[in-house]
């Protein structure tokens, strides 16, 4: 893996589709109808109807967005599974995905 401070941690193999601009993410939607994480708590499948929130993988990231002139990176990284309220949809070479401000997202899950 290669690290670049302004985009977290990404495999260094992996090409996104789409390269967001500034603080936006690109997620694909996981569809499973519910799961553990490690730490035994468990994600039922209301939370993708639940006041709109979906979990998804988290494809590519933009650099960041700019406060008082400096560059803010975004906190997720590549990789990451998350919940987020909503985004644009948007279809790439079949595969559907989410473009969402880092704002939207809701929280990181670990899976570890």
């Amino acid at each position: 893996m290669k690290k670049n401070s302004s985009h977290g941690t990404r495999p260094s193999s992996v090409k996104s589709p789409v390269r967001p601009l500034s603080d936006r993410v690109l997620i694909q939607e996981i569809t499973d109808k519910e799961s553990v994480t490690a730490g035994g708590i468990i994600i039922p499948d209301t939370v993708d109807t639940d006041k709109g929130s979906k979990r998804g993988k988290v494809v590519a990231v933009g650099k960041g967005r700019f406060d008082d002139g400096k560059l803010v990176p975004v906190e997720v990284s590549v990789g990451d599974t998350v919940l987020f309220q909503w985004g644009d949809k948007i279809k790439v070479s079949g595969s559907e995905y989410f473009i969402v401000r880092e704002s939207e997202i809701i929280a990181v899950i670990n899976t570890k």
